[in-house]
């Protein structure tokens, strides 16, 4: 009877372990496959987002590869101006540049000091008007204090 027991515990214990394993076989292929399914979302992301900048990183690229060759054309042709042009030529226009930037400065100055006598008017009318405000406010108070006085 023994024997029948004891065959019958281990036989309980061999399902036991078994269900077990199994459970644990089941749980580890779900979170595998979790993992999976997350790695390749992942991959997808980052594959479009890669891409994204890979293009946009082109379009930079290409871009000054242009703005390069417009400069080298200009740079050529301002050389072949130089050339071209006369010395006296080059130094009266660049004198009259000298005066139109003094000009444009000694305007702003100008501006600038217009600006300040403005804030300056406009501070002594807002005190102004605040003090004038402050007497009709004190007449009126001292007429209505008279006025109550009277009666």
């Amino acid at each position: 009877m023994e024997s029948k027991e004891t065959q019958f515990e281990s036989s309980s214990e061999e399902k036991s372990v078994s269900v077990h394993e199994t459970e644990n076989q089941s749980e580890n292929e779900s979170q595998r496959l979790q993992s999976e399914a997350l790695a390749k979302a992942l991959s997808s992301t980052l594959t479009t987002v890669i891409k994204e900048f890979d293009s946009k990183a082109q379009q930079t690229s290409t871009s000054q590869d242009h703005l390069s060759q417009s400069l080298d054309r200009l740079t050529r042709e301002l050389d072949k101006l130089l050339e071209d042009a006369p010395l006296p030529f080059i130094m009266q226009h660049a004198a009259k540049i000298s005066i139109v930037r003094k000009r444009v400065s000694s305007l702003n100055s100008v501006l600038k000091s217009v600006q300040r006598r403005l804030d300056n008017i406009d501070r002594m009318l807002s005190v102004g008007a605040s003090h004038q405000h402050q007497q009709q406010q004190q007449q009126h108070d001292k007429a209505t204090t008279e006025h109550s006085g009277l009666q």
